[in-house]
């Protein structure tokens, strides 16, 4: 059995802390925008959860920096992981932290083995569609001409914004709330081409399978039938002499 590097044990060993840092930072971050009326001590602790799971995920990769044999190699492989530990620090804005921490979250998720592309997409999918509407009710509820007011907007409009099918009906109108969009719209175009391309994959494997099930019972009529023919002749053989012996 091949013995695990300290990296890959380390990496083993926090996929589950780092999912529990995950769903707090997500609560964390839904709690001040679906509730507004929450008082300043909840947004105060909401706030350091923010930052102590954006510590979390850091700290992981410092550790994983310090575990790699070629330490080079390491930050040019993961350099997104890099860019995303370091964005908050030099502009620490909550949208930032919501940024970087999906990429920490993202990228961890993919390194894990149990974890399968349909699980990722889907789980990605979710993830933007939830902190999508979040982020741009937040930077939208307030503009005095805009129409994203309630969550059920922002989710309806993440939705058709994810999809590429864009309604209309409700638009950010600042100019973050317009970034968001764009990521947002990347994003989704991304992920439909991903899922696009499993489902592609899923019929060509399950066409390659009927394929050869198809020649094997090809084979087996053609062996048999050339078994038939060869009886037949044994058969025809053995008939005829018999009748010579009779003569």
């Amino acid at each position: 059995m091949e013995r695990l590097s300290a990296q890959a044990r380390w990496e083993r060993r926090t996929q589950r802390p780092l999912l529990a840092l995950a769903v707090a930072f997500a609560l964390a971050y839904a709690v001040p925008i679906v509730e507004p009326s929450a008082g300043h001590t909840l947004t105060a602790v909401c706030t350091a959860v923010e930052w102590v799971v954006w510590a979390g995920f850091a700290v992981d990769y410092l550790v994983r920096l310090a575990l790699a044999p070629r330490r080079k190699e390491f930050v040019r492989r993961h350099w997104p992981d890099l860019c995303a530990v370091v964005l908050p620090v030099l502009q620490p804005l909550r949208l930032l932290r919501l940024v970087s921490t999906l990429l920490l979250v993202g990228r961890r998720a993919r390194m894990a083995p149990q974890i399968r592309l349909t699980t990722y997409v889907v789980g990605a999918v979710v993830g933007l569609l939830m902190f999508g509407s979040l982020a741009v009710l937040s930077v939208e509820r307030e503009s005095p001409h805009g129409n994203i007011r309630t969550l059920g907007d922002a989710v309806w409009w993440s939705f058709t914004t994810m999809t590429t099918v864009g309604y209309g009906d409700h638009a950010p109108t600042t100019g973050l709330g317009r970034m968001i969009a764009v990521g947002l719209m990347l994003s989704g175009i991304a992920l439909l081409g991903v899922v696009t391309a499993n489902i592609a994959a899923w019929f060509i494997s399950r066409f390659e399978k009927d394929d050869v099930e198809e020649r094997r019972q090809t084979e087996a009529i053609a062996s048999l039938t050339e078994e038939v023919r060869l009886l037949r002749a044994e058969v025809a053989r053995l008939t005829g002499d018999r009748e010579e012996q009779r003569r």
